[in-house]
């Protein structure tokens, strides 16, 4: 079953690996040999689909000092059409929507082709950032454009242990057209399971039935990424933080820490009957934990039914 029809049929029990396209100021032919080998280390993995991100500034966000600085990147789009033709399973091309005018949103979607293309839609990173396009807005395009194009949305789980009301975006987002939902890089498990828990009972009050959640999970090789993680907003338990930031090896203690949440989380999401699927990141461009994060993927393609 490819992933659409995991997605669509609600079965889940996928892998995910996602990328970010490479910097902007990145040359053609550096960008091809980038590409030939991300697919090269990930063609014995087994991915069911490659996420691509859109990179936004989110400075505005949080203004403590970024531990890696913002530099732009590729749009996905173009890193896929034009350096992952052969890619052979399906790309979930993220939109970070706010970025682009209607008009270009528009013929974006008209361009894409269901059977190899997926899309996750981003909304603007605060309230104070200048908005081409409103989130809900780009849901309404996509439905009037393309409503054949399988979308996800983002899902928070460190946003619900603040506001005890994600469950309730997901939903909202469920209705307007979402088929699946990614969350950003999980450390918290419990933060997790509520949400999971939470979202559960909610489509059971409205007579929904459950949709994909994603899980996302990264590598940790260094202090400092560890210190970009929690810039990004990953929650990460006060123990965890001391065990990788006293630990003989970092990138060790966060390999075997991403597996035990990962089972942990699968575990429950089949016992409370919500269709899950994995994915997994390197938020570093450090060659050692780009490699620690594919093996990381490797022995988590095990734990999932196939």
């Amino acid at each position: 079953m490819n992933l659409q029809r995991r997605i669509a049929d609600r079965t889940g029990e996928f892998l995910l690996f996602a990328v970010t396209p490479p910097r902007l100021t990145t040359g053609p032919e550096q960008t091809k040999q980038i590409a030939e080998v991300t697919l090269e280390r990930l063609r014995p993995v087994g991915i069911d689909g490659l996420v691509l991100y859109d990179i936004d500034d989110e400075s505005d966000r949080n203004p403590d000092e970024r531990p890696f600085p913002f530099l732009p990147t590729m749009d996905p789009a173009v890193y896929l059409a034009r350096d992952l033709v052969a890619l052979d399973v399906p790309a979930i091309v993220y939109r970070a929507v706010s970025k682009y005018a209607e008009d270009g949103l528009r013929s974006w979607l008209y361009d894409q082709d269901a059977a190899q293309a997926l899309s996750v839609f981003v909304g603007a990173s605060s309230r104070g950032k200048a908005v081409e396009t409103s989130l809900t807005r780009a849901y309404e395009l996509r439905a009037e454009a393309r409503p054949d194009l399988l979308l996800g949305g983002v899902a928070i789980p460190e946003r619900h242990s603040r506001t005890r009301n994600e469950h309730l975006r997901l939903v909202a987002k469920q209705t307007a057209g979402c088929s699946f939902f990614v969350t950003q890089v999980v450390y918290d498990v419990n933060a997790a399971k509520d949400l999971v828990s939470d979202y559960r009972y909610e489509c059971v009050a409205h007579g929904l039935e459950a949709v994909p959640i994603v899980f996302t999970f990264s590598v940790c090789g260094s202090v400092k990424t560890l210190e970009f993680l929690q810039w990004l907003g990953v929650d990460v338990p006060r123990w965890i933080e001391n065990d990788l930031r006293h630990a003989d090896d970092t990138l060790d203690a966060s390999y075997n820490q991403a597996v035990d949440t990962a089972v942990e989380l699968i575990a429950f999401c089949r016992r409370v009957g919500v269709p899950l699927g994995l994915n997994v990141e390197s938020v570093s461009i450090r060659k050692v934990e780009i490699e620690a994060s594919v093996r990381l993927a490797a022995r988590l393609r095990a734990e999932l039914g196939r």
